[in-house]
């Protein structure tokens, strides 16, 4: 039938589920596209680890060559063999010891050859000639490198390892070149095939594109040289992902199934088939019920205004109108009425429940803290003295006092109370980490102004747990509370001089901030929220605008925000 709620039904559930069609569409792109993403990402970071821990090999074998070719027998030695003084055998036969026990320092290192400037060897203890080792085109690059590290790779003279040769400078000879030192190197040295998925292949080329190691079972001419970003391999498609380090000139290349990419992929589309079908059942349902309500008759509308308590309405006048429309305009004005004081309370309530769940927030104690600070105390037992650890312990005691103390009575502490239990806080968190200093700058005119309870902590901590994790020199945070440019507020800057952010991850915490949501950066958004709620909460009366950010990459963040000095509530 041709009636208004059959048109309203057909109306609303084709706009329903044509939305619903094109969101499932927009959405299953979107995740696909961010599941090849991270995949390719995470490869990426794979190859980088990779390249890092080659570095790191490449790195041991040379200082190990280093340690030799500086060690005073060998400088020894070949000054004397320069100045055409004859070597005894028996200073031959210590100078091998001495090698083979260096040599044990590094696993990859299968034998270590001293030669002298004529290409004579001294050690092993036999007349090999350097040349019959190596092309002469590799001694003149030694000569060249002046005692750096130079990779030859496979030989035709040792097929089964890899060489490197060093050309010897004499400390006492002005670093003339007085000898060369060849480093045999285990092919099995530079195995990484363990750190990749199942099913995916490594390989490692040298500065030459020459191959050093490789998981690949078959020949890799199938895939060297790998100029493209995917190949096909036995009819399977592969992503190739390639890192090339700056210090060895050496590429890592990770070939990674495509197929291993898209295991999710199923999943996600029997997930959005299911959510799609539920979905057009609920519109079905849903479009029903509402254009029955929708066509309800007036009379039936009027007695549900009349026994309606909620919402948010407003007054209207009385109109000379129809009994009917009167009677509407009279229950509507009367439900308004009760929604106002409604209203109140409930904005009161949750006034009253956001202050409680503030307070019990502050009166957390993270466990890992205490339970690290403890474990650490407990090691340092013997490096310490009684009179530290004595402090230390007093210190945190001082802080879980501070932190768990009854709240109801104690919101609003002195500046000076505050950046007490912040001095403390620290001392304990530099006993952990050890990695960073602080400064306090307060002018002791504003130390008894009030201030909210653990304002600074969850600040300061975000700024060492989160400024300094991947930072290796020592880190700086001050903490500094003065006079803002605003008469009668004061400026408050926690800084330090860590890591930073992007411009795009500021940009997205302060909206956060002012939304109340977490961020994705590992929870460290829930602090800066926190804070900023809590300011605004507890200066409601002030135009208070919350906590500031300004940050640059590797150069460090400053938090800061302004306080009224009269801002204190009773």
């Amino acid at each position: 039938m041709n009636t208004l709620r059959n048109q309203i039904l057909l109306v609303y559930l084709l706009a329903m589920v044509a939305v619903l069609l094109l969101v499932s569409g927009v959405s299953y792109n979107i995740v696909l596209s961010l599941i090849q993403e991270k995949a390719e990402s995470q490869i990426q970071q794979t190859a980088r680890e990779a390249t890092g821990r080659i570095e790191s090999l490449y790195q041991q074998i040379n200082n190990i060559s280093i340690q030799v070719a500086t060690h005073p027998e060998v400088q020894q030695l070949l000054t004397q063999e320069m100045m055409n003084r004859p070597i005894r055998f028996s200073e031959r036969q210590s100078l091998m010891e001495t090698m083979n026990k260096l040599q044990s320092y590094a696993d990859g290192i299968i034998g270590m050859e001293l030669y002298t400037k004529a290409h004579d060897r001294l050690v092993p203890l036999d007349d090999l000639n350097l040349s019959s080792r190596l092309k002469d085109e590799w001694i003149e690059r030694a000569e060249r490198e002046q005692g750096g590290l130079v990779w030859v790779g496979r030989t035709p003279g040792s097929p089964h390892d890899f060489l490197a040769i060093r050309s010897v400078s004499l400390f006492h000879q002005s670093f003339a070149s007085g000898g060369y030192l060849l480093i045999q190197v285990s092919p099995y040295y530079f195995q990484l095939a363990n750190s990749i998925e199942r099913g995916s292949y490594m390989v490692l080329l040298d500065q030459n594109q020459e191959l050093i190691t490789s998981n690949y079972p078959k020949n890799l001419k199938e895939v060297l040289p790998i100029e493209e970003s995917r190949v096909t391999i036995e009819g399977s498609e592969f992503i190739i992902v390639k890192q090339k380090s700056r210090s060895t000139g050496w590429t890592v290349a990770i070939l990674t199934p495509v197929d291993t990419l898209m295991k999710g992929v199923m999943v996600l589309q029997t997930a959005t088939f299911l959510s799609g079908l539920i979905g057009v059942l609920l519109f079905i349902i849903l479009s029903y019920f509402l254009s029955t309500m929708i066509t309800k008759p007036i009379n039936k509308l009027t007695k549900a205004i009349k026994q309606r308590k909620e919402g948010e309405l407003l007054l209207t006048p009385a109109t000379s109108s129809t009994s009917e429309v009167q009677e509407l305009n009279h229950a509507y004005n009367h439900m308004a009425k009760e929604i106002n004081h409604l209203i109140q309370v409930v904005y009161e309530k949750e006034l009253v429940r956001s202050r409680a769940e503030l307070k019990a927030l502050q009166s957390q104690i993270n466990p890992h803290f205490l339970y690290n600070t403890l474990n650490a105390i407990y090691w340092s037992l013997e490096e310490r003295g009684e009179e530290e650890l004595g402090e230390l312990i007093i210190a945190l005691s001082d802080l879980f006092r501070y932190t768990i103390d009854d709240h109801s009575k104690n919101e609003w502490v002195t500046i000076k109370q505050e950046l007490d239990h912040i001095e403390k806080y620290m001392q304990l968190m530099k006993f952990r980490l050890q990695h960073f200093t602080w400064e306090i700058l307060l002018t002791e005119t504003y130390e008894q102004v009030k201030i909210p309870k653990l304002t600074f902590q969850p600040l300061v901590e975000n700024a060492i747990l989160h400024g300094f994790n991947k930072q290796t020199e020592a880190g700086i945070i001050t903490i500094e509370v003065g006079k803002s440019t605003r008469p009668g507020w004061l400026l408050c800057k926690i800084t330090d001089n860590g890591q930073g952010m992007d411009k795009e991850l500021v940009q997205k915490l302060m909206s956060h901030m002012e939304m109340g949501k977490t961020t994705e950066a590992k929870g460290s958004g829930i602090a800066l929220i926190n804070v900023n709620q809590r300011l605004k909460l507890y200066y409601k009366d002030h135009p208070i605008e919350g906590i500031k950010i300004k940050s640059e990459v590797n150069k460090g963040t400053c938090f800061h925000f302004e306080v009224p000095i009269q801002g204190a509530e009773s």
